[in-house]
């Protein structure tokens, strides 16, 4: 456990040097905290053919896994950390942030771990499961003069750049409605089908989505929100957590967002805003891969845009974000306030349907 004046040496430390993203054709170095699927499947593979970042440290409670993997992206033995002793990282010079890929209620711990060890941070969503510890991540990474993002990547891809840039530019007329939708079938014994580990049901995993597209495509924050819940299928899987739920947010502007989400049934990812001029269509609207937007605009030719991107080119560029980022001195677009103010609106969306 580190003590406050080390916390201070090395916060003062930190803000003291040069930052090494700024060195002239240099790398920044990833530490993957977590060798799961999102991790090794996803973001680690993007890195490799990324000119801004690559893979040069593995956290895992699994050393026979590190190994291996440390095998595939020539990341030396040093390199390698148990969740035990992973604040030593702080004196390894080859890792500059962290992937934080663990089960959401250890995302706090170790963004602040890594915060206080000079590092900065991309961590997946939701950022927590209170808003209390979302709020000590942003804290800590202040504090400590570290970048805090959360793996909102959906906010830097183009279909749904295109997508908010087509209703914000008041194409679509006045928005009226806005649906969303995103779920799947989960298989017994995942860790998200745990309480304590997820903080709650498919609206943490795949609600999240839905939820911070509504805030992404209008630019406004709910002003009131009511929610249901169900569990329908009385297999042993949701003993702990939510089956479904359904929840719809009004806007200052009077624009009414429904969503659902669940996992019970496998619910293609998608959303639709319903202008008075026209509606546009994103579907799939949250996957690696595959997406595609469809727009019906009065007095104008139909749009119909897939995306020609493939898995992992998302990955790849919210992990350049956050490079970019660290070089500029600039906030990430998708910040640790951005996941906060998503933490928030689940918890009410929890409150109404008397879960919390």
């Amino acid at each position: 456990m580190l003590t406050r004046r080390h916390f201070n040496g090395l916060a003062v430390a930190a803000a003291a040097r040069i930052s090494r993203a700024q060195e002239p054709g240099r790398k920044l170095g990833f530490a993957m905290v977590g060798l799961g699927r999102i991790s090794m499947q996803h973001l680690a593979p993007s890195l490799k053919t990324s000119s801004k970042a690559q893979v040069t440290g593995l956290v895992s409670g699994h050393r026979d896994k590190a190994d291996k993997m440390a095998a595939e992206y020539g990341i030396p033995a040093k390199n390698i950390y148990s969740y035990e002793n992973f604040d030593a990282i702080a004196d390894n010079k080859e890792i500059d942030a962290v992937y934080i890929a663990l089960p959401n209620s250890m995302h706090a711990e170790y963004t602040i771990r890594a915060a206080k060890a000079g590092k900065h941070v991309l961590c997946e969503k939701p950022m927590a499961t209170t808003v209390a510890d979302a709020e000590a991540m942003i804290a800590a990474c202040k504090q400590a003069g570290r970048k805090l993002a959360i793996a909102y990547r959906c906010q830097l891809e183009p279909c749904n750049l295109r997508a908010m840039e087509l209703i914000r530019s008041g194409k679509l007329g006045k928005v009226q409605a806005i649906e969303s939708a995103n779920g799947f079938n989960i298989r017994a014994g995942e860790w998200r089908l745990n309480g304590k580990l997820a903080g709650g049901g498919p609206l943490m995993d795949m609600g999240v989505y839905s939820l911070n597209a509504c805030r992404f495509l209008t630019a406004e924050e709910p002003a009131e929100i009511k929610a249901d819940w169900s569990v329908i299928d009385q297999d042993g899987r949701f003993a702990e957590v939510e089956e479904n739920v359904a929840w719809s947010m009004k806007f200052p502007s009077g624009i009414v967002a429904s969503c659902n989400t669940t996992y019970g049934a496998n619910m293609p990812g998608f959303y639709r805003v319903h202008g008075t001029r026209g509606m546009l269509h994103m579907e799939p609207a949250f996957g690696y891969e595959g997406l595609r937007l469809t727009a019906r605009i009065q007095g104008e030719p139909p749009i119909d845009e897939p995306s020609q991107e493939k898995d992992p080119v998302q990955f790849t560029r919210e992990a350049e974000h956050l490079v970019d980022c660290i070089a500029s001195g600039k906030d990430p677009r998708i910040s640790g306030e951005e996941g906060l103010r998503d933490m928030k609106y689940m918890l009410e969306i929890y409150r109404s349907c008397g879960r919390r």
